[in-house]
């Protein structure tokens, strides 16, 4: 018997949809293919025990799982779920006609439990853009997936939950979230806020202009002097998020995995102040498994590089076309991923080496 469930793969900050075709035929073995990474390739093990403690069995038959398009490399553990429902269901150990209308999503810890995921956000958008019903996914992720409204949202928190779902002995009731009425009450609240600064008039009024117009700064002055504080204060004065620029910049933060659990839409704008010893690829972005870097996390928001004669100078010559651009472009033997990358670029340092 061949059954198919829905799934999603993230690029860059877009997804795409993975059809997870499973087959339960005569003979042995267990094959994943279709370009899985290692991680898909050890789910057997993570859902076989899952199975287990649930009252199922693993098929000791053939049991193929085709996750298609087949030349697209697929990445990470959230499939287990739609994998473990395909062999479910193909194994006639489950009956149900609703698999094939939702996006199902989650990584299974060994007694069942579902473990978040990342690129949730994206994920919804797409499995709205492309019509499906719903979003099966772990209920850490589910506040981030109710942003995207005309979807269903279904949190489970372990894979019976999800079959009594699917089967229809358990009614979970949709994720609703009021999106704008959530934005417009927490946006614009910073910890730290410009107002508390005394005196500093001058800086105080170079930063309103720069704030004003987008301009970037470098602050030079010696130690102590209030270069950090004002820096980290820069993001309150900026105007608040449009809902655009909101959902922009929680899709990236989303793909990079930096939203936290139940976390939902980002209302203010990102400060991001990294380590004068970052790498140039954790700066702008790439690995061998594409990731958005500092540049990207900054986006709509500040870039802060405290002491700037420290930074490596091939760090400093990777921003230059990002910030001319305002995105950046990585490009490997098989893909190009784009990263949206406009900032404020805050830069301090002393007046000389000696300080």
């Amino acid at each position: 018997m061949i059954t198919k469930t829905y799934g999603s793969a993230v690029q860059g900050v877009n997804a795409y949809t993975i059809t997870v075709e499973v087959a339960v035929s005569q003979g042995t073995n267990f094959f994943v293919v279709g370009l899985p990474d290692n991680a898909i390739k050890e789910s057997q093990q993570r859902i076989e025990a899952a199975m287990r403690v649930r009252g199922y069995h693993m098929p000791r038959t053939k049991v193929v799982v085709n996750m298609a398009p087949a030349d697209i490399r697929k990445e990470g553990s959230a499939y287990d779920l739609p994998i473990a429902l395909g062999i479910l269901h193909a194994s006639q150990q489950i009956s149900t006609d609703k698999l094939g209308q939702y996006i199902i999503m989650g990584e299974l810890a060994l007694d069942g439990e579902l473990r978040p995921v990342k690129g949730v956000l994206p994920i919804a958008i797409q499995a709205r853009k492309e019509g499906f019903k719903g979003f099966v996914l772990p209920k850490q992720n589910a506040a981030e997936a109710a942003i995207v409204n005309n979807l269903d949202v279904i949190p489970v928190e372990t894979m019976q939950q999800a079959i009594d779902f699917f089967e229809g002995r358990e009614h979970i009731e949709p994720l609703k979230i009021d999106t704008r009425d959530v934005f417009q009450h927490s946006a614009n609240q910073y910890a730290a806020d410009f107002a508390d600064v005394q005196g500093q008039e001058n800086i105080k009024r170079a930063m309103e202009i720069a704030a004003a117009g987008g301009h970037n700064v470098i602050m030079i002055g010696p130690p102590g002097a209030g270069k950090t504080m004002l820096a980290k204060r820069l993001p309150s004065i900026l105007p608040p998020l449009s809902m655009h620029e909101a959902l922009e910049t929680t899709k990236i933060h989303s793909v990079a995995g930096k939203l936290g659990t139940n976390a939902s839409l980002l209302n203010t704008r990102p400060f991001r102040s990294p380590h004068h010893t970052i790498s140039d690829v954790a700066l702008v972005g790439g690995g061998g498994n594409p990731q958005p870097g500092e540049i990207s996390l900054a986006h709509n928001g500040v870039l802060f590089l405290d002491e700037l004669p420290e930074f490596k100078r091939t760090v400093l010559e990777v921003m230059r076309q990002p910030l001319e651009e305002r995105r950046v472009t990585i490009s490997r033997a098989k893909v190009s991923i784009d990263y949206p990358a406009n900032f404020m670029l805050i830069a301090s340092m002393n007046p000389c080496p000696c300080n």
